[in-house]
């Protein structure tokens, strides 16, 4: 069976290439070759070069972690812990339904 082609919007694309070349400027800024910085992570050097080129097949956790080792900050741009971020949202989520109804196709032919 041949492998599913996924596709991904522009704005998907440009984020997965902005966090890619941050992460590969904070490396370089930290002196740290793509060797250095993958085995920090676990991961071979291609995987590393694919989270800085910005590929989107890369695990997101990966490129989280790769992110995090060199200092690029995530979600907050103040670099402080996301814990009350998350507490924000669950609370949020808390309130709203346990599940979604698909919604009604409306007809608005005017």
């Amino acid at each position: 069976m041949a492998p599913r082609l996924r596709t991904y919007s522009r704005a998907t694309l440009e984020a997965l290439r902005l966090l890619g070349a941050q992460i590969r400027l904070a490396r370089k800024q930290r002196g740290l070759t793509e060797a250095d910085l993958a085995a920090r992570i676990g991961i071979a050097r291609s995987t590393l070069q694919a989270i800085e080129k910005g590929e989107p097949g890369v695990e997101i956790g990966l490129a989280f972690e790769a992110a995090t080792l060199v200092g690029v900050p995530l979600f907050d741009p103040e670099g402080g812990p996301l814990a009350p971020h998350i507490a924000r949202i669950e609370d949020t989520l808390t309130l709203m339904p346990r599940s979604v109804r698909p919604r009604r196709e409306v007809k608005d032919d005017f």
